[in-house]
């Protein structure tokens, strides 16, 4: 009878509570947008059902070692790569090896556009600190406006690890939710005129070109924000393995194998991290609404900034202002949601090729961007 009953008690149904519960909905409600809306599902379906995997109860300190909390469970190995931003430079890796930089070679000024984007971090982080964030947390707050979940990660493990789950589980809802949060948006900031602007056709790019960008790139951003190398040296050394030519299977490994194997692991044991019992707290709930602030003013900011730069360009050189909302780092989907506007307001307008310019800028400009809080704000 002893050993019924204390069968009983470590059963999920004894240890049940309304926080397993909803956070279980809330991984179930990822994994149907990733299925039935496709919202990002090689990011939704992980984290989803890892949420769903950490919010199955158990009896906690009954040296079962389940939990993704405690020391020497499986899936506390598994996040160790998340907690120490081992996983972040790997994904920036594959990243760089998949990314063409030839749109932005090929118009450089729209570099600017991935630059004003990141307004949405650095107004975020004043905002958090005037809620009484500590400045360490403020920062990994501020940097999901770039809407760029890898970056989130890296930075949230050096200012604020304690943080962590609930900062990266919202930097990738709102990357999953592009095409929903940007559209309103970008419709509310430019007129119909301004979003039939056609823009020139980009320049043919040379191979030299795109073989010297990754190393000038490389020295350039990074002896400005020392801080960002973990991320921006993987980048651009996943694009160089592209561009040579002579490292193609490097190349490939990097941007198939290697980035879904990381990204199943960073999904699953992110959204594991949900674990009601740790996760669902009223400061989880106000870093996703300072998150989804920080996101619609970064969107906000690259609008407006196209805009501002329309007025120094020639009438032949206007830039479609839609282009300057693919200024985070959503890649590609910011640049699709562009698109699928153009093409509803003109369906001969294929902006596409324009916004990616600005949307790999915007991967640069957010690591940059943690660089400089890294260096500022400082971190173990």
């Amino acid at each position: 009878m002893e050993g019924l009953l204390r069968f009983v008690h470590s059963t999920g149904f004894a240890n049940l509570t309304v926080g397993h519960l909803v956070m279980i909905a809330i991984g179930c409600l990822f994994v149907w947008l990733a299925i039935a809306k496709e919202y990002e599902p090689l990011l939704l379906v992980p984290i989803g059902f890892g949420m769903i995997i950490g919010n199955v109860p158990f009896l906690e300190n009954a040296g079962l070692s389940l939990g993704i909390y405690e020391q020497g469970s499986v899936l506390n190995y598994l996040y160790f790569g998340v907690i120490k931003g081992i996983y972040p430079p790997l994904i920036f890796l594959g990243i760089g090896a998949m990314t063409d930089f030839s749109t932005l070679l090929s118009n450089p000024k729209l570099m600017l556009l991935g630059a004003a984007a990141q307004v949405g971090i650095f107004v975020t982080f004043l905002a958090a600190l005037a809620l009484g964030f500590t400045s360490g947390q403020a920062g990994g707050i501020g940097i999901i406006g770039g809407a760029d979940g890898p970056t989130a990660i890296f930075l949230a493990s050096r200012l604020s690890p304690e943080l962590i789950g609930a900062i990266a589980v919202a930097a990738y809802s709102y990357m999953a939710l592009v095409p929903v949060i940007q559209p309103p948006i970008i419709k509310l900031l430019t007129t119909k005129d301004e979003r039939r602007i056609r823009m020139r056709p980009p320049r043919a790019v040379s191979r030299k070109e795109k073989i010297v960008f990754p190393v000038a790139g490389l020295l350039l951003t990074c002896f400005l924000s020392p801080g960002a190398l973990p991320l921006l040296g993987m980048l651009f050394f996943g694009n160089l393995l592209k561009e040579s030519g002579v490292t193609r299977r490097l190349a490939e490994t990097a941007s198939r194998p290697l980035i879904d194997i990381v990204t199943i692991i960073l999904g699953l044991t992110v959204g594991a991290s949900t674990q009601a019992t740790t996760f669902l707290t009223p400061q989880s709930i106000l870093i996703f609404v300072l998150g989804a602030a920080s996101f619609m003013v970064a969107t906000a900011g690259g609008v407006l900034f196209a805009k501002f730069m329309n007025l120094f360009l020639a009438e032949g050189d206007k830039l479609n202002p839609m282009i300057g909302a693919a200024g985070v780092s959503a890649v590609p989907d910011s640049a699709r949601v562009v698109q699928v506007l153009g093409l509803a307001e003109d369906p001969t307008n294929h902006l596409l090729m324009h916004a990616m310019a600005p949307n790999v800028a915007g991967v640069i400009g957010s690591a940059v961007a943690a660089g400089i809080m890294l260096s500022y704000l400082g971190g173990g």
